[in-house]
């Protein structure tokens, strides 16, 4: 639904707000609306707007309008950098535990528990993100408010993961179809294990070159200062 402070001539990146699917993927599906979203980054950006003006115009009036425009923008922007931050967080917190829930679920299929069991197995002894989720989606189609198949497609939609989907896909499949799960599953698990161990590799590859922009800014300028401070002294001395 639009808002009706849209107005055609409203400039695109100012009619540009949060979806209801970067919403779903930051967890917060059904209580986070369109007309929700435009209330809050209107308001965030009057509240930044009226604080850079205030802390600026203390010192200049053209301070002032520069701090209060660059407030103005950051107040509109900071919905949609707080619920792409959440949406990633959340991912990387699912993709960190969804081979274990993997392997839970196949060790209690492969004991003989339905793929129903052995789920309540993960979400009864663990205590994760992920687990609350499947719990949520559990009781909505044990209760018939959701078949099997819709609660675990939306638990995969709420993610921004192609892995966890194509997992739950491989579940729905086999679970309708009848088809041998404890091993896909467990060839899921290694293969979460092996993507999120890459992950990993590749940031811890990528934080050397991120350090130097604080060594650049913060630490260079410091010990140029520390070195060259006497000798700058001196020479202001002798004029």
């Amino acid at each position: 639904m639009d808002s009706p402070l849209a107005v055609p001539w409203t400039p695109a990146f100012l009619r540009d707000r949060p979806s209801t699917q970067s919403a779903a993927t930051a967890g917060m599906a059904g209580r986070l609306t369109d007309g929700g979203c435009w209330e809050a980054r209107v308001r965030l950006a009057v509240g930044g707007l009226l604080a850079g003006l205030l802390a600026g115009g203390a010192i200049s009036v053209e301070l002032g309008c520069c701090l209060a425009a660059t407030g103005a923008l950051t107040g509109w922007q900071a919905l949609p950098w707080a619920l792409r931050h959440r949406a990633r967080c959340r991912a990387e917190a699912m993709e960190r535990d969804l081979s274990e829930m993997l392997d839970v679920v196949a060790l209690g299929m492969r004991s003989g528990m339905s793929f129903d069991r052995s789920l309540e197995l993960y979400t009864g002894h663990f205590s994760t993100m992920l687990a609350d989720a499947l719990a949520d989606a559990h009781r909505q189609w044990s209760c018939g408010l959701a078949s099997r198949d819709e609660a675990l497609r939306a638990v995969a939609a709420s993610y921004d993961s192609p892995l966890f989907e194509r997992v739950v896909e491989n579940v729905v499949r086999s679970l309708r179809f009848g088809a041998t799960l404890a091993d896909n599953l467990e060839d899921a698990a290694r293969e979460a294990r092996s993507g999120y161990k890459a992950r990993k590799q590749e940031q811890v590859a990528k934080a050397p070159v991120k350090m130097m922009v604080p060594t650049g800014v913060l630490i260079l300028p410091a010990m140029l200062i520390l070195v060259l401070g006497p000798v700058l002294l001196e020479l202001a001395g002798g004029f």
